[in-house]
């Protein structure tokens, strides 16, 4: 074996070349990647022994993409290029096979179709997922994909950045062969076969057949957009993709890679892309907690309770139940059971119907589920989840219960979206056991997890839940202890001005407008309609009766979409909110009855006193050392609540505003609509000192 660069070396075995890239930790498409594989493709075209060569990488995956770090970086060598090695393999004069296991990804992909042939194990995924970057596929992508796959499905899952599996691959003729065992062994044999049998040099770009469909109706292009309008609106990326292959179908291949590079520059150059690409780092980055060492022990889950059955304590089992882990879901009363367990029943069984999942998946997850009325029937489990109401004297109630029953070394865990977690582990023996695991609704949906970590929450069960939120597929972010978390606690700082402005200036579509336009899926009275009206509404409890519009609106039977109505009217079977004049006639009357001349406001004004006011309790959170990093609050809003990812997390956002620029704003808003405007001491010391929230704790 000779070694021809950093990371990549050459073998010769019985005819065929083997490169062989080795490049820890995910063998990243590095500039010594790329010079070893253009100097061993020299080395083997130059052997008379060799007949075939085949591309192989160590470790757990093959290419899965360009090395990030090297964007924009002027001390990395400009060629070879990914561009320069995928021509040198589809030109070589020897058939190229290109062995993939783990993921193709981005360039890896790329360098892969620009490969004679390509073979996979059963378990590997192909994608280009670069439109999550905010960029297009830049080295041929765009131009080849739609020669293998057809315009339609490549469209689909470049737009989409979602990998597909080597059986689809294989079904779609991305992928030639299916190597079951070893697959260096099977790619060589492979190799052989190719020259034993004579087959041609087969180049994707001299694949015409596949795009006649587009070229005999472009309007498919402009159903494709409209299709995929509203997941794609404010993003940069989708639309130059489809334009790049409208031009892979128009003109002829060097010409539409010319194309494609023009794109892939200009969406590398936008902001978007920079937000997008800050994004990236910054969800690894919220993972890491500092004084929490990646050796730490952890304990192992291998079963579950979840203590309540409606919405949220459903959605949650289904999380485990998804991953093979045992739950046995508790409730007070029968008939509540009967109907939790019903309705994840349902769900699975719709799941099924859609082809998500097989019906023998939607058997087997729900033999897993079991229903109980006893506490006892918790006594063995290695993790429970209480679930109930959001009440701080119920949840200790039920702490004070499971403390007594539960097994040692059990984590107890509190599903509360505001409540104290240190309040609720003091009523138990063992607080260092005690933790919130903060799920999103609906929880078997939403990747967002806020592991709330208490006093004395140990470090091991605070990285056996970071652990096992990865294992359930959510994007789990260490917060502490306030009421509101991170999360929660910001959107309450938003409500607060959203309600201001309904009762002093505007109604819930103009609010909800502003809020949408600005990247949101939905406006602040639209989504509590979604959530709820009634959830944490106490009717006696309920401060300022006469002027709290959410109270009337519920006392009134409107409480949301579940009930036909809330701040909107909504037709059965549509979530489409539709202005009620009678709420808008109650919203002047409350604010006459409260003594407030209502006037105008300018949009501008309110679009920023709704995402300052954020801004500012970021800060103050911050400050207090609630987020360890301004990443951590990031991840949580764009996977929370919706923060468009262009715009690349809320205090991403503040500092390319600019953070002085925001403080004199929020003076001038304290001064003439809310005193809680005013500035919080941190925001204003970053924005003296000249400094941003990147710069404030280890952000990426």
């Amino acid at each position: 074996m000779k070694k021809l660069s950093q990371s990549v070396s050459y073998d010769a075995r019985d005819g065929v070349a083997v490169l062989i890239s080795n490049n820890p930790p995910v063998n990243a498409m590095s500039y010594h990647v790329r010079q070893g594989l253009v100097d061993g493709l020299e080395m083997a075209q130059g052997d008379e022994d060799v007949q075939a060569i085949v591309i192989h990488c160590e470790g757990r995956t093959f290419f899965p993409g360009m090395d990030i770090t090297e964007f924009a970086n002027p001390n990395v060598p400009e060629a070879p290029t990914t561009t320069g090695v995928i021509e040198k393999l589809e030109s070589a004069s020897k058939p190229v096979v290109a062995a993939i296991h783990g993921t193709a990804l981005g360039g890896g992909l790329e360098t892969a179709l620009g490969c004679h042939y390509r073979v996979a194990v059963p378990s590997a995924k192909l994608g280009l997922p670069e439109v999550k970057l905010g960029i297009i596929p830049g080295a041929g992508g765009t131009v080849r994909l739609p020669r293998v796959m057809g315009v339609q499905k490549a469209l689909e899952m470049m737009t989409s950045g979602n990998p597909i599996s080597a059986k689809q691959a294989l079904d779609e003729g991305l992928v030639d062969e299916i190597v079951e065992g070893d697959l260096l062994t099977g790619a060589i044999a492979f190799a052989k076969k190719v020259v034993s049998e004579n087959k041609p040099l087969a180049k994707i770009r001299d694949l015409e057949e596949k795009l006649e469909g587009a070229r005999e109706n472009p309007a498919a292009f402009d159903d494709f957009r409209k299709s995929i309008a509203r997941r794609t609106r404010g993003f940069k990326a989708p639309e130059a993709i489809i334009r790049s292959v409208e031009a892979a179908v128009r003109l002829p291949f060097d010409d539409a890679i010319r194309n494609e590079r023009e794109l892939f520059v200009e969406c590398q150059n936008s902001p978007e892309a920079r937000a997008q690409q800050y994004f990236f780092f910054a969800e690894r980055q919220a993972k890491k907690v500092s004084d929490v060492p990646k050796d730490t022990s952890t304990r192992e889950i291998k079963s579950v309770g979840v203590i309540g059955a409606g919405t949220m304590g459903g959605g949650i089992s289904m999380n485990f139940l998804n991953r093979g882990i045992p739950v046995t879901l508790l409730e007070a009363t029968q008939e509540a059971l009967d109907r939790g367990l019903g309705i994840i029943e349902k769900n699975y069984a719709s799941t099924a119907k859609k082809g998500r999942i097989t019906e023998e998946d939607a058997k087997q997850r729900m033999s897993l589920l079991t229903g109980s009325l006893d506490y006892q029937a918790l006594s063995a489990v290695d993790l429970v989840i209480e679930a109930v109401f959001e009440d701080m004297d119920l949840k200790k109630s039920v702490f004070e219960r499971i403390d007594k029953i539960c097994k040692p070394g059990c984590v107890l865990a509190s599903n509360t979206s505001y409540l104290n977690i240190n309040e609720i582990a003091a009523v138990t023996s063992r607080p260092q056991d005690v933790i919130g695991l903060h799920f999103f609704s609906p929880a078997n949906v939403m990747r967002l997890m806020e592991i709330v970590r208490g006093e004395q929450t140990s470090k091991e069960v605070l990285a056996t839940c970071m652990k096992l939120g990865t294992d359930i597929g959510k994007v789990a972010v260490v917060v502490g202890v306030c009421r509101g978390f991170v999360g929660n606690r910001i959107l309450s700082a938003r409500m607060r001005q959203s309600e201001d402005l309904l009762l002093k200036n505007a109604m819930p579509k103009e609010i909800d407008q502003i809020v949408f336009d600005f990247g949101f899926p939905m406006g602040p009275f639209a989504m509590r309609d979604l959530a709820g009206l009634d959830i944490g509404w106490l009717r006696e409890d309920t401060p300022d009766k006469d002027t709290n519009i959410r109270h009337l609106l519920c006392t009134r039977g409107r409480r949301g979409q579940k009930t036909g109505g809330g701040f909107y009217d909504y037709q059965e079977g549509s979530r489409t909110p539709i202005p009620n004049a009678e709420v808008e006639q109650l919203i002047e009357e409350v604010s006459k009855n409260a003594g407030i001349t209502r006037r105008e406001i300018p949009q501008e004004d309110m679009l920023k006193r709704m995402i300052y006011a954020m801004v500012n309790e970021a800060a103050k959170i911050l400050d207090e050392g609630i987020a360890q990093r301004a990443a951590a609050i990031d991840v949580i809003w764009v996977y929370g609540y919706g923060w468009p990812t262009y715009r690349g997390g809320l205090t991403y956002y503040a500092d390319q505003i600019g953070l002085t620029s925001i403080v004199e704003d929020l003076e001038r808003f304290s001064k003439e609509y809310d005193p809680e405007l005013e500035p919080a001491p941190l925001l204003r010391e970053l924005a003296q000192e000249g400094k941003s929230f990147r710069e404030y704790g280890g952000n990426p």
